[in-house]
């Protein structure tokens, strides 16, 4: 009996450990790692940006005329950063082509055959509420008329959040299409839409939020007014 019940708390004691190791992997190591990668993946855009030829850049205030159309993105590449300050000044993540798992560990990712950005349609970008960095970890706290701020290092595009963030499943799809039928918005337009999981640490269903582009200006002319302190 005393073998028994020697065996059965030292499984016990391993199960803690493994439990507990489990944790501080979820909690702690992933975020490092993603921190790490997100951090790469800025310093790959800069790097980009700092090589790349001058071409023409938006000509700024008229969102309705729109910048340039960019070329096709590369999937699994980062191609613009995005900054929303209702998050926190501080808070800038890299937004890169595709919606992978293994996409979605180096930073935001934008959905496969949306709008590019700034374009006409439905720019929209998904990103882990926990895990991985946490990068929308306080995405419930987004309100209409907070500012979400995107460059690709020659145009800041500002979009104003118009509702969100609104709950649905994993398979209502048509949040993410051109014109979303539950956004609110009734034509086509230049739009931006942001989901997550919920709850917080599950995936049962989806937050989200949409937006309208707002204004555009050239990078030259310094930060827009919703990145100004």
């Amino acid at each position: 009996m005393r073998a028994v019940v020697r065996t059965v708390s030292e499984l016990c004691i391993t199960a803690g450990t493994l439990i507990v190791l489990l944790v501080v992997y979820v909690l702690f190591w992933t975020g490092v790692r993603a921190d790490g990668a997100m951090e790469h993946q800025i310093d790959l855009l800069q790097d980009q940006w700092a090589r790349s030829s001058a071409r023409p850049s938006a000509s700024g205030g008229d969102a309705a005329a729109g910048p340039e159309e960019p070329a096709p993105y590369t999937y699994g590449r980062p191609f613009a950063l995005m900054y929303i300050p209702r998050l926190g000044f501080t808070w800038n993540k890299p937004v890169l082509e595709g919606t992978g798992t293994g996409v979605l560990k180096k930073g935001l990712g934008h959905y496969a055959r949306t709008a590019q950005l700034g374009q006409k349609g439905n720019f929209a970008v998904a990103g882990h509420r926990r895990t991985y960095g946490d990068p929308f970890k306080d995405f419930p706290k987004l309100r209409r008329g907070d500012a979400v701020v995107l460059t690709d290092g020659l145009t800041w595009f500002t979009y104003r959040i118009d509702r969100g963030p609104y709950k649905t499943v994993p398979s209502d799809v048509e949040v993410i299409d051109a014109v979303p039928r539950k956004s609110g918005y009734t034509r086509a337009g230049r739009y931006l839409t942001l989901t997550t999981c919920d709850p917080e640490w599950g995936h049962s269903h989806r937050l989200i939020v949409w937006a309208h582009l707002d204004s555009t200006q050239p990078v030259e002319a310094g930060k827009p007014r919703a990145l100004r302190r």
